[in-house]
């Protein structure tokens, strides 16, 4: 029988509080929760459920036999935040009285969803394994990198953000409160700026439309793993971090690096053969993610707007690189993407192919026949955020491009004269 338990101590009444994919409201004689599964969980509360601001924190049950693990979180009204008990002597205390709390004061871990099978009002419920698969990539290492260095616990809060994400308001102090929150150390992205220093031209705008080089950057210089392959972990990792935060939290910065990662990943083009592995581990974890992004909430990510918001371009274009690869090798990448296409059609109603009308006559009830286009169909790689980068030449690149595309034009004195008549009538009419 699993034993391990968190206590989640102090929280007022009615308070929201949650764990990895379940959140509920509190009772009085709430303190924690048992019988957890080996493995990394994420518990979350706010003083209260209207509240936007939620405090979080990260911890890891080690799987084998032995004594039970008890984690210890308790909320600081002080700072409204859930923070690590610190007191060895109070740890003592708790874990003493633990067979006082267990059947009365500690609620079962269960991640359960809606069975879609029952035909009762009160739908029935089924064992969820959806958290073990999100946080497949996710390591203590990663988490030590994106919020620091805690033994047993990673925090971090609604509003803690990365530096790329900090409005830059003018008179606003480094004091301020919204300053004082956690800084997120998240892998740099600029979708700006995706080629090396020093590029220009061409390289410019090929690095613009294909992100291969990025995406080999952050890997090279700026994940921390020692190897390739676990460094390509880890930005699956990360992807799957800020989704979470964004599922549980409703954190912005993490949305915005959500999706800024796949605003890479689904761009590259030269990367996708040599990082096969990486590119069908992230349709997996894709085709995950999109099954629980009706879970958010507040509207952060609805993926019935008009267009499909960002991501439906990024998966259009990924699907014309698959066309042009060519090799058994691409098989199960394929077959990947495939799967994450039939679930966005099913769900969203989304074409990833040219296979659909983009134009077309429609006739209405009363009989009218009119025109319509479908938004966005003749959009294509070269425009929009894909479009290619504006540079800026040296002035001897820019001497020798007008100087061989500029023509010399020469006139003759007929034309000379001509046009100094054509100046005398408009004096003579102005």
């Amino acid at each position: 029988m699993q034993t391990h338990c968190v206590l989640l101590l102090d929280l007022p009444s009615s308070a929201l509080a949650g764990i990895d994919l379940l959140s509920f409201t509190t009772t009085p004689r709430f303190r924690g929760v048992k019988n957890l599964p080996p493995g990394l969980h994420f518990v979350f509360a706010s003083s209260d459920a209207a509240v936007s601001v939620r405090y979080g924190a990260w911890f890891y049950v080690s799987p084998g036999t032995g004594s039970p693990q008890i984690f210890i979180k308790k909320w600081d009204p002080a700072v409204e935040d859930l923070v690590a008990e610190k007191s060895q002597e109070q740890v003592l205390r708790w874990k003493a009285n633990l067979g006082s709390l267990w059947k009365e004061n500690l609620t079962p871990y269960r991640q359960s969803v809606p069975s879609s099978d029952t035909g009762e009002k009160d739908n029935a419920v089924e064992e969820s394994t959806d958290w073990a698969d999100l946080t497949s990539r996710i390591n203590a290492s990663l988490l030590s990198r994106i919020c620091g260095l805690n033994p047993d616990h990673w925090s971090l809060s609604s509003a803690s953000s990365a530096p790329q994400d900090l409005e830059n308001i003018p008179g606003l102090e480094s004091s301020n409160t919204l300053y004082t929150e956690k800084e997120l150390n998240l892998l740099p992205i600029d979708l700006k700026r995706t080629w090396r220093i020093g590029a220009t031209g061409r390289e410019r705008t090929e690095a613009a439309q294909d992100r291969s080089w990025t995406l080999g950057d952050l890997i090279d210089n700026h994940c921390k793993a020692e190897d390739t392959r676990t460094a390509e972990e880890e930005v699956l990792g990360e992807l799957q971090f800020c989704f979470l935060m964004v599922l549980t939290l409703n954190n912005n910065s993490c949305l915005e690096q959500w999706k800024r990662l796949l605003g890479v990943l689904l761009t590259c083009q030269r990367a996708v053969q040599p990082r096969a592995h990486l590119f069908v581990e992230l349709l997996k974890i894709l085709r995950m993610q999109l099954s629980h992004c009706a879970d958010m909430e507040a509207g952060m990510f609805d993926m019935h707007d008009q267009g499909g918001g960002f991501l439906q371009p990024l998966l259009r274009k990924f699907r014309k690189t698959l066309d042009e690869l060519e090799g058994a090798w691409t098989k199960r990448l394929v077959a990947a993407f495939e799967d994450v296409a039939e679930f966005v059609k099913d769900q969203y109603g989304w074409e990833l192919d040219d296979s659909y009308v983009k134009h077309g006559v429609l006739e209405l009830e009363d009989g009218e026949r009119v025109e319509l286009d479908v938004k966005g169909a003749d959009e294509d790689d070269e425009t929009g955020e894909y479009a290619p980068a504006v540079v800026d030449l040296t002035p001897e690149q820019a001497q020798r491009l007008y100087a061989s595309n500029i023509p010399q034009i020469k006139f003759t004195e007929d034309q000379e004269e001509e046009e100094e008549r054509d100046r005398d009538d408009m004096d003579t009419r102005y």
